[in-house]
């Protein structure tokens, strides 16, 4: 954890899930603290979205613990919203009537169709309310998914890979709203994603990841105020590093580092 103090919402301890013969994590743990926003990377494949399908009850762990709050659960799925890589949108309703789809299951209050348009406002969707999802770009698709998950109310969401079908430049407009998630919204958030730029910077914390059996090699808590640049020299340096990392897979040691403050010898030549 990388803010003194801060209260833990998600706690997994030496979690275990196998599937026939393959062991895709055996004794994976992590925290991760209200209100902060952490990054996991790691190679394709490894179990990242496995992890999030045990962390939402989608398939059952073989052994271990989450607990929220200090209180053990079989799984989090009903403290989380989960936007995956698809915006998973009916075709045939409106963009409003996507976004609205939580309340309906949930039965929300009358106040939510004026949620969903001020959310509809804000992340730039406003006039757009009554198109079909095969009317709009896959960027204006990604916001109205992202508005359906707020709706759900749940502190916690859980981003897999939210950004990774869009272009360079919606992706890069997106990032700024999913900054609002926690800057605006409040929210805790744990997000999947293979671009190591991406994760640096939106994220408080990264935690690098390993192949399976997957566990944690290296945490990075990132303390530079956001927005942040990409071109920022210390960064990068990160940003190499952590490709490094995830190439060589050598060592199975976890390293905790705290930036800014670059440790000696990352992106940089030995003297």
């Amino acid at each position: 954890m990388f803010y003194e103090g801060t209260t833990v919402v998600l706690k997994v301890s030496n979690l275990k899930k196998s599937f026939d013969n393959l062991t895709v994590f055996d004794g994976f743990s992590m925290t991760v603290p209200r209100g902060g926003f952490t990054a996991l990377v790691g190679p394709s494949g490894c179990g990242k979205s496995t992890f999030f399908d045990v962390l939402t009850g989608v398939v059952s762990m073989d052994n271990g613990e989450i607990s929220w709050l200090g209180e053990t659960l079989p799984h989090v799925g009903q403290k989380a919203a989960y936007m995956q890589q698809k915006d998973l949108l009916l075709p045939w309703l409106s963009l409003i009537d996507n976004a609205l789809l939580p309340t309906k299951v949930s039965k929300g209050n009358r106040n939510s169709r004026e949620k969903a348009l001020f959310l509809f406002e804000r992340l730039g969707l406003s006039g757009f309310e009554q198109y079909t999802p095969h009317k709009v770009s896959g960027g204006m698709k990604q916001r109205c998914a992202l508005v359906r998950t707020l709706m759900f109310e749940h502190e916690l969401v859980l981003l897999d890979e939210p950004l990774s079908a869009l272009d360079a430049i919606t992706r890069r407009s997106l990032q700024s709203v999913l900054l609002l998630l926690q800057s605006e919204f409040k929210k805790t958030i744990l997000m999947i994603t293979h671009d190591v730029e991406e994760a640096l910077l939106l994220a408080d914390e990264v935690l690098v990841l390993t192949a399976f059996p997957m566990h944690v090699k290296e945490q990075f808590a990132l303390e530079w105020p956001k927005p942040r640049r990409s071109d920022e020299t210390e960064l990068m340096k990160i940003k190499e590093h952590v490709l490094d990392e995830l190439q060589g897979e050598s060592g199975n040691g976890c390293i905790t580092l705290r930036f800014p403050a670059v440790p000696r010898g990352i992106g940089a030549e030995s003297s």
